[in-house]
């Protein structure tokens, strides 16, 4: 086992991002470029929705918690990937694999749920423009946004405790470059095709479902639009519905493709390949697509960098 004397025999082993890619070296420093970028772009927009009171409206709020997410999801990710590469050491620790495997779970799941919660606000506030303040109130704003947390985190102890006790009979080598449940369901030694079902079945509850509600929210919301007499509100709805269209986009095209096909169904490869889009790449993104065509957050911006320049 890699690592000699110093791991145990109830550690794993992460082969890493495409071992047998020669160039290595050159795609782990890009993955950490790439994380370096989503980390401070992240930061910069909680710091901006936060110390702006013009953007303390539950849009941003809600923006504002994806950005948390994004940030703590590449952070559970990246460091031990990187650490475990130029270090030569590749174990992780049974508990360490189940804190990673529950840390990505619980924030994929809220992420789920708030992007389905930022559709009804745009919904509401499109289609029910006049009682938009009362239905999306700060208090039912920051019920929901705890909901969506708690109900991630539930979900994924579950989903998270039950695969970690399957029995691993042979090799502990995880061909990923972290612990996540279908490659860790591709090591047990006993049939997991049960559990496998119940995996897409949970995922048809909290990707299919959430999935269909933001089709439905977005539907109304268009057809609402194409009614509007003004050309400005329309270019200003429209700008901001394609942002978080985008972002859907990049977040459920993946997951659905990983966790609504059986294991057997697709390679390791391609497991990393759509782990390393969704999960490092996309959150670097995030920030870029709700900003850029965002007034209100390069008006924070401009304002703080102003506060930068006098200071």
């Amino acid at each position: 086992m890699v690592g000699g004397n110093e791991s145990s025999v109830t550690d794993f082993i992460l082969v890493g991002l495409f071992p047998e890619f020669q160039h290595s070296t050159v795609l782990n420093i890009v993955i950490i470029f790439i994380y370096t970028l989503a980390f401070l772009g992240n930061i910069l927009l909680i710091v901006l929705i936060w110390g702006d009171s013009r953007l303390h409206t539950p849009m941003y709020i809600l923006l504002s918690q994806l950005s948390i997410i994004d940030l703590t999801l590449t952070s559970t990710i990246v460091p031990k990937m990187a650490s475990n590469f130029f270090t030569g050491k590749r174990t992780i620790s049974w508990i360490g694999c189940g804190t990673q495997s529950f840390f990505y779970l619980m924030l994929g799941m809220s992420e789920c749920l708030i992007l389905t919660l930022m559709a009804y606000d745009r919904y509401v506030a499109v289609c029910n423009p006049l009682r938009y303040p009362i239905i999306m109130s700060p208090r039912f704003c920051m019920h929901m946004v705890f909901g969506c947390w708690i109900g991630g985190s539930i979900s994924s102890f579950i989903h998270t405790v039950y695969p970690m006790h399957f029995p691993i009979c042979g090799s502990r080598e995880i061909h990923h470059f972290f612990c996540e449940v279908p490659v860790l369901i591709k090591l047990s030694c006993e049939d997991t095709s049960v559990y496998q079902l119940v995996v897409v079945v949970t995922s048809i509850v909290l990707l299919v479902a959430p999935f269909s509600l933001i089709t439905v929210s977005y539907t109304l919301i268009f057809l609402t639009v194409f009614r509007m007499n003004s050309v400005k509100g329309k270019k200003k709805t429209l700008a901001t519905c394609s942002s978080h269209l985008t972002v859907v986009s990049l977040f459920f095209g993946p997951n659905i493709f990983i966790y609504m096909t059986f294991t057997s169904s697709h390679s390791g490869e391609q497991d990393q390949a759509l782990s390393v889009f969704s999960n490092i790449l996309t959150p670097m993104l995030n920030p870029l697509i709700y900003s850029l065509r965002n007034k209100e957050v390069v008006a924070a911006l401009r304002k703080l960098m102003g506060k930068c320049v006098v200071s």
